[in-house]
């Protein structure tokens, strides 16, 4: 079945009178060509080597990090923990998590807005672990003619052995990719342990396998492909970018018209722009695009073409530039704008997500104190003539250590706790305590009053939670 539709010109106003019938062809959908980049040195390649070994070292070392032998980051999915940087949440923190989400796309709006796809250049997963997979290619196979060349020839030991080497390489980095990953999930010396003597559970080993599979064939395989047709980020990136938005961007003004020129000849004295057409910057591009068609949402900002066209520039003995960060207001010689009512939008909502999000984690209460009445009855005397009412303290303990809580209650002149007052409980653990609260029924004015529990700790000062309840008595 074919790929192919036929597209026809219907329009009178550009199509000739004698081309009017003519069909044209449009690919649906196109075999993936191998894109073969060029390795390149520069500002930016060093900006993201530096970005990519903070980035790769944080992931491939958090999980082994371990607080008060608690891992730094570890989701415990059967015990419906999470633990990160000391701190442990639950299912009834999943706010926080939607807030950290929220902030994370805001930000990502508000960085993108201002400078373009730096995101995607330098700090997505995707393209880290590309640019790992592309310089171990480089490493194994040569240069970019090597590669070419390599490929088209025909089988032989040597095509073989480097073809072998560079796939079992990216094979070895996908798994210590999927054993990381799921190493967050799963503690990380228990699951090399479990692996390694067949002990682990069935879903450990299918998201092992999983994650390797996918870091191999997106990073080795797919690499742009994922970028261009996979992710979403790519196709409404159009939407925040406005006029002073930086992005990566070509010159024309300065280097049209293109053409080839030996070193040293002034461009003025040719009749050309300062671009000498080397294609050096196409050549780079791991998405295989010319940044000198304009901006395209193919660009990833990954500014490989600065580095190129300004090491070509430098030879040539001209400013460097050509090819660089700059607004689309920059290019057509208007002032640009940082501050502007949608940088001013984004930051507002973003510093003030950030800031509630930080109060509510600072003042964030490691314990729970539920109160549950005992509906049994209303209320009960006493030997003494004393009121009296039941209750059921539920009491969880957040922390990472055991607490000691001592509780008491207030609301009525003279009402106190009869039962015991003081709990021991576990670690992230829950406890029960039946408390039995009496009052003068001189004290009592209403048949319902409001009362409160307090409950302190002896390990944390800072810790007091109140928690209101009722007291039935026969009023006045």
């Amino acid at each position: 079945m074919s790929n192919e539709i036929p597209v026809k010109q219907i329009d009178p106003a550009t199509e000739p009178s004698n081309n009017k019938n003519k069909i044209e062809t449009v690919e649906l959908y196109a075999s993936r060509k191998k894109i073969y980049t060029r390795e390149v040195k520069g500002v930016f390649q060093r900006i993201r080597f530096i970005s990519l070994i903070a980035l790769m070292g944080m992931f491939f070392l958090f999980c082994w990090i371990s607080i008060n032998g608690q891992p730094l980051i570890h989701f415990d999915l059967p015990a419906r923990e999470f633990h990160l940087y000391g701190a442990t949440f639950f299912p009834k923190d999943f706010f926080l998590l939607s807030g950290m989400l929220i902030i994370a796309a805001f930000g990502l709006f508000f960085i993108t807005t201002l400078f373009g796809r730096v995101w995607c250049g330098y700090t997505c997963p995707q393209t880290v672990w590309t640019f790992i997979f592309m310089w171990i290619e480089t490493r194994v196979e040569g240069s970019r003619n090597a590669r070419i060349k390599l490929d088209k020839a025909p089988r032989s030991a040597e095509k073989i052995i480097k073809k072998t080497t560079k796939h079992s390489l990216w094979l070895l980095i996908a798994l210590a990719t999927g054993l990381t990953f799921v190493g967050y999930f799963y503690p990380i010396r228990e699951l090399i342990v479990d692996i390694a003597t067949l002990n682990a559970n069935g879903w450990a080993y299918f998201w092992v396998a999983f994650f390797t599979v996918a870091t191999y064939l997106n990073a080795g395989w797919l690499r742009e492909q994922v970028c261009l047709y996979m992710c979403p980020y790519a196709r409404f990136q159009s939407v925040m970018y406005d006029p002073n938005t930086l992005a990566v961007a070509y010159d024309p003004n300065r280097g049209e018209p293109r053409g080839g020129r030996k070193k040293g000849v002034a461009p003025s004295e040719v009749g050309l722009g300062d671009c000498i057409d080397c294609g050096l910057c196409v050549q780079v591009c791991p998405t295989g695009i010319d940044i000198r068609d304009g901006l395209q949402y193919e660009c990833i900002g990954c500014a490989l073409c600065i580095d190129a066209c300004d090491e070509v520039m430098e030879k040539m003995d001209y400013p460097k530039g050509l090819i660089r960060y700059a607004t689309e207001n920059e290019l057509e010689e208007r002032p640009s704008k940082i501050l502007r009512p949608r940088t001013f939008g984004y930051g507002a909502a973003l510093t003030l997500m950030i800031a509630v999000l930080v109060f509510i984690l600072a003042t964030r209460v490691p314990a729970e104190l539920d109160v549950l009445r005992d509906r049994g009855a209303l209320f009960n005397y006493t030997g003494q003539g004393l009121v009296e009412n039941s209750y059921t303290l539920k009491i969880a303990n957040l922390s990472e250590i055991p607490q000691t809580y001592h509780i008491r209650v207030e609301g009525l002149d003279g009402i106190r706790l009869t039962s015991k007052s003081k709990l021991l409980v576990a670690s992230r653990e829950h406890a029960s305590l039946p408390a039995v609260v009496e009052a003068d029924p001189d004290a009592i004015q209403d048949t319902n009053n409001t009362i409160r529990f307090i409950m302190t700790s002896e390990q944390d000062e800072a810790l007091n939670i109140v928690t209101e309840s009722r007291f039935v008595g026969p009023g006045q």
